[in-house]
């Protein structure tokens, strides 16, 4: 339901100052003809990726590769909390608009760094739970005299640009499915386009549109069909249902089918149409999810959408009938391009299944497609048909396959850039090979939580430190320097590790980006060298922009290491604590004091229980199935969320039981587990928590992680 009468919410919900009484007295006008020229004044970022093109290019140069060695850090600003940063600041005449976790906005003198207003919109902790990948959000748009975003509890909110009071707020998801909004919302002709996470839950996913001014919804596209019998929608998606159904098999409807818009919406002004990029099934695993038959339209594919009425165009499916949670979602680039010696006006995508994609997009016709990391799951693209070549036993019928890329893909969410300048795209790109096996004990599932149909066992954490070391080296990252016309990689800056940041392309000759070890960094666009470098002392995964005020150049970035890959992976260099996120501002010149201290973790904690082998198995079992994902696997943290095997909360079977099936922590976003294990399954997994703390302070007491 809307709330118009949101001006009435509660003082701890809201910090604001220099209340106007009038939505948008005094706040930065962004209009249609602004946004559609966006690339003429570079001094601004007004929208996601910098234009509708969404290059992430900027014309700005007085920071280049003869400058850049006098960069320094102009200000920063620490915010409240140690989960990921994703956001992509915004920047309208002076004023620096951005999100952090848990769905909160700042508004900043982008110049001093003085902050002008926050907003709290009071995510209930226990949303954390619906969140596959952190509570993040990637950042605001903003319209008509109002920032929009999106909250992980699935809202849709305006505030007054000027003073951050709330103007309108629309709930966009059903509230008893477990959806979320991470992604930011873009603004085309007067309407905000939104859409949705959560397929690893079970939810079917759809984008949509509402009025900037009013909150109403004018229209919205389904992705996927719902099941056999289900009555219209009466959505723009309704004609293309019933061909949609028909790729689909078995009980596919039961947990939604998935196919979540979860990041990419793009404006593409010359053919007037939205593309939109969709995400994996649900459930991963294709046999489980659609007896093993059938394209399941539209998951993996981008789709484009008439502008006006949200009505269907044309698609590409990337991975048709897809069974590794590769995703679509990924950024898409719209440019010009020179092919064969003829001007095409061509997306370029580069999705998690490792294949880097030139459409046109005029059409949907795949123009060229290859592979910009190691693939073993697919040996090529078959350009008659567009699509993939698979390897045998690629969908792991017969035992596990060893899938390079893997669900946290050859490319995820961080954004990549387009210089018009070199012809090149800046790609972060990784490796992080995953063996998928069929998940045999599945069963009818679990409502609300994770159904992937993959065993998660199959991808145990070596005990011996050699074997742990062998492992871990595998896990690669990379900036590809990447050319769309000859699909080649130019050049490449190798990293020990996946998860870096996303990336700016300057027509001062540059590349800006972040890595998950701490370092912001500038290379040269046309080689690779490294010319700059910002020690951040947390790692970082959004993507910088640039900005000016009063003719002087500025690079902004949100720090703070967090998300997929960082919640659910225990290889990492340091396991300690996260410090508080933040935003880091650059000039030339800069010269703000700056520090962080790194924070050290207690020690082991040894548990003085007995447990039966029995129980540490099933705790095993139990820990993997739904703790692993959040808190590590074999228990061993990133240290973005609490290391257990630390926590002295396990040394209480009356503790333990407290937080995870009465929940006395769920305002800190640890959910009650209550729906889906007994007090005998949660002394289970105490049982083998305490066994790998037992381990864990061995370790350490060998000078060992």
């Amino acid at each position: 339901m809307k709330s118009k009468l949101m001006l009435l919410v509660s003082v701890a919900a809201l910090a604001v100052a220099g209340c106007s009484g009038k939505t948008g007295e005094g706040a930065p006008m962004v209009d249609d003809a602004r946004l559609s020229a966006a690339a003429n004044q570079p001094e601004n970022w007004v929208t996601h990726g910098g234009t509708y093109e969404e290059q992430r290019f900027s014309r700005l140069d007085k920071i280049n590769a003869e400058t850049v060695g006098q960069l320094g850090l102009a200000w920063s600003h620490e915010f409240d909390t140690n989960r990921g940063q994703e956001a992509t600041p915004i920047v309208v005449d002076g004023v620096l608009y951005t999100t952090t976790a848990w769905s909160k906005v700042f508004a900043f003198d982008a110049k001093t760094g003085r902050q002008l207003w926050s907003y709290d919109p009071q995510v209930p902790g226990e949303k954390g739970f619906n969140a596959c990948c952190d509570v993040v959000n990637r950042g605001v748009a903003v319209y008509d005299g109002k920032v929009f975003f999106g909250t992980i509890d699935g809202r849709l909110i305006a505030l007054d640009a000027a003073t951050g009071e709330p103007v309108w707020s629309e709930v966009t998801v059903d509230q008893s499915k477990p959806y979320t909004i991470t992604g930011a919302p873009r603004v085309v002709k007067g309407k905000v386009l939104i859409g949705n996470g959560g397929a690893e839950y079970g939810v079917r996913g759809y984008v949509s549109a509402y009025d900037a001014d009013s909150g109403d919804l004018a229209w919205r596209f389904y992705t996927v069909p719902a099941g056999p019998d289900a009555p219209p929608d009466n959505a723009a998606s309704d004609p293309q249902m019933e061909r949609a159904r028909g790729t689909w098999f078995g009980d596919y409807a039961r947990f939604g089918g998935g196919g979540t818009v979860w990041d990419a919406i793009v404006y593409d002004q010359e053919f007037n149409q939205i593309l939109i990029g969709v995400g994996n099934g649900s459930p991963w695993n294709h046999k489980i999810r659609s007896d093993g038959r059938g394209d399941n339209l539209f998951l993996s594919s981008v789709v484009a959408l008439d502008a006006d009425t949200g009505a269907y165009k044309w698609h590409y499916q990337g991975t048709p009938g897809e069974t590794w949670d590769f995703t679509q979602t990924q950024p898409i680039i719209l440019a010009d391009l020179t092919i064969d010696g003829q001007p095409r006006k061509v997306m370029m995508q580069a999705p998690k299944n490792g294949f880097f994609y030139v459409i046109d997009r005029r059409d949907g016709k795949l123009v060229s497609a290859k592979n910009f990391v190691p693939t073993t799951w697919a040996t090529g693209i078959d350009m008659a048909t567009g699509r993939p070549i698979e390897a045998p036993n690629a969908r792991y019928t017969d035992g596990s396959f060893l899938a390079l890329p893997s669900a946290l893909g050859a490319h995820n969410w961080h954004p990549m850039a387009y210089s018009p300048d070199t012809g090149l795209v800046y790609l972060p790109a990784q490796e992080v090979p995953f063996a998928y096996l069929n998940d045999a004990n599945f069963g009818e599932g679990r409502e609300g939580g994770w159904n992937v149909g993959i065993d998660f066992l199959a991808n145990g954490v070596p005990e011996d430190p050699a074997a742990f070391r062998a492992v871990r080296a595998m896990l690669k990252g990379q900036l590809i320097a990447w050319d769309p016309v000859q699909q080649k990689e130019r050049w490449r800056v190798q990293y020990d590790g996946p998860w870096n940041g996303g990336v700016l392309a300057t027509h001062g000759g540059l590349v800006f980006q972040g890595n998950a070890h701490g370092q912001f960094s500038a290379f040269d666009a046309s080689n690779g060298r490294k010319l700059w470098s910002f020690e951040a002392g947390t790692g970082i995964i959004a993507p910088p922009i640039s900005y000016a005020i009063d003719g002087e150049q500025y690079v902004a970035v949100m720090a703070g290491y967090g998300g997929a890959y960082p919640l659910s992976s225990s290889f990492v260099d340091n396991p300690r604590p996260m410090p508080m996120g933040r935003l880091l501002v650059f000039k030339l010149g800069g010269n703000a004091p700056y520090s962080i201290t790194p924070i050290e973790n207690p020690p082991a904690v040894i548990v003085n229980a007995s447990f039966t082998p029995a129980q540490v198995q099933r705790g095993m079992q139990l820990y993997e199935s739904n703790c692993g994902v959040c808190h590590g696997p074999a228990a061993m943290s990133s240290g973005v969320l609490p290391d257990l095997r630390r926590s002295q909360m396990i040394t209480s079977a009356d503790a333990f039981k407290t937080v995870v099936i009465d929940g006395s922590l769920k305002d800190r976003g640890m959910a009650s587990f209550a729906r889906y294990m007994t007090p005998a399954d949660a002394e289970a997994v105490r049982a083998y928590i305490a066994g790998r703390a037992r381990v864990l302070h061995q370790r350490e007491a060998g000078g060992q992680r």
